[in-house]
């Protein structure tokens, strides 16, 4: 993996022959990071000679830092990170002018609006959320509802090219899986059989794999290792935003709220936070975990106007869900802080909250919907804690007609 890393470091400013790139999404998460790397490790192995295959990790090098798993598994593996190739070291809009680019989506299966002009040389897709993408004889998606991306790459690779697996490919794959399969747990209701089935396969390939269990708790622990970030990259590494009249930022932060709320400089950082990316209120939701690995929930908001006041009140008051809000002392004058007693309350079902009271804020006049707004910083990884996940609900509905019209059909085979 590294001579070929090398050699896409190497050879991608080259003029000459097309480009394939393999482009994760925005996050930049475990999952769609090791997508993109191993599919276009495939790619290269599989694809005639003079068709150059790279991976590109969609953000900036600089918001590497705020990826910390990526970090702890890259280094796991003994992958530099000064390997990897980044959106903003290769322009893909002077490739597709060129006539030399094609593009394989592993993660996501749309292109961002502020992309969309690289759509006619999207190629491939691989994905395992929702399918938004129109059908198109040109570009053949393969697209399924498993935990993980990586999985649908695995199995790629054992049915295509099995050859190509070595070990540290093979802990890559499985460390994404893993992660995003809460440990294939099935009470997290993340992991399919299908995800399953190519961990197992894996595992059985390379039986020298860490033990998942370790596995999972130190990427865990890595995913929310905040030590050495300053307060603007803490704030950037887990946040959403959302616009109507105002810009309001929502940003995860996985240490507690005093100790977040002791850092010398703080009001300034968050003053300097806001003013640099345009938000006129900031809000603050902290997780940590008790000694019994309950978790804790913390929430502050931070303006230097009064809608800071306004919005305090709105979340004490809200019922759906209640917050069940608990003041809290804060150092800074301008940090409304509180206790969360409804830890079940995560920013998935805070952001509602939110949007409810600038709908009401912006008057009867505005009969639309408030929107996400894309913040000009990389979309965060979803995790669990935060965001949830596409099979949140449970996995499909499968009825007892369906497993017998499949029995039946297997057995007329033969099987």
């Amino acid at each position: 993996m590294e001579e070929f890393l090398s050699s896409c470091r190497r050879t991608a400013q080259v003029h000459g022959p097309q480009v394939h790139v393999v482009l994760g999404n925005e996050s930049c998460d475990v999952d769609s990071m090791v997508s993109a790397m191993a599919y276009a490790y495939f790619l290269s192995k599989t694809l005639y000679s003079e068709m150059l295959a790279l991976p590109l990790l969609n953000i900036s090098q600089s918001d590497l830092v705020l990826r910390s798993d990526n970090l702890f598994l890259l280094n796991q593996t003994g992958l530099s990170p000064d390997l990897l190739l980044f959106r903003d070291q290769l322009d893909l809009r002077v490739l597709k002018r060129a006539g030399r680019l094609r593009l394989t989506l592993v993660d996501h299966n749309v292109l961002a609006s502020s992309d969309s002009d690289l759509e006619g040389a999207v190629v491939e897709v691989i994905d395992h959320h929702q399918l938004e993408r129109e059908p198109s004889p040109s570009c053949p998606v393969t697209v399924e509802t498993v935990g993980s991306c990586a999985t649908l790459v695995t199995e790629r690779i054992i049915q295509k090219a099995p050859e190509i697996l070595d070990q540290q490919l093979a802990q890559l794959l499985y460390a994404a899986v893993v992660l995003d399969c809460v440990n294939m747990a099935p009470a997290a209701g993340k992991v399919t059989p299908k995800d399953s089935q190519y961990a197992a396969a894996l595992e059985m390939r390379f039986p020298t794999l860490p033990p998942r269990g370790a596995l999972f708790q130190a990427l865990q622990g890595a995913k929310f290792d905040v030590s050495g970030l300053n307060t603007e990259q803490m704030l950037l590494k887990d946040m959403k935003a959302v616009s109507r009249s105002l810009n309001i930022a929502i940003s995860v932060l996985y240490i507690t709220l005093e100790d977040f709320l002791q850092r010398a400089g703080l009001e300034a950082d968050l003053s300097a936070f806001c003013q640099k990316f345009g938000f006129d209120l900031l809000f603050l939701m902290t997780i940590s975990f008790s000694d019994n690995q309950e978790p804790i929930r913390e929430l502050a908001v931070f303006s230097h106007s009064v809608l800071s006041l306004q919005v305090s009140q709105y979340l004490e008051q809200a019922c759906n869900p209640a917050l069940n809000l608990c003041p809290i002392s804060s150092p800074h004058p301008q940090v409304s802080a509180y206790h969360q007693g409804n830890t079940l309350a995560s920013r998935k079902k805070v952001l509602p909250i939110i949007k409810d009271f600038l709908r009401e804020r912006c008057g009867d006049s505005y009969l639309g919907d408030v929107e996400e707004e894309e913040s000009g910083v990389p979309p965060t990884p979803m995790n669990s804690l935060v965001d949830g996940c596409p099979l949140d609900n449970g996995l499909p509905y499968i009825s007892t007609q369906d497993l017998e019209e499949k029995v039946s059909k297997m057995a007329n085979r033969g099987l």
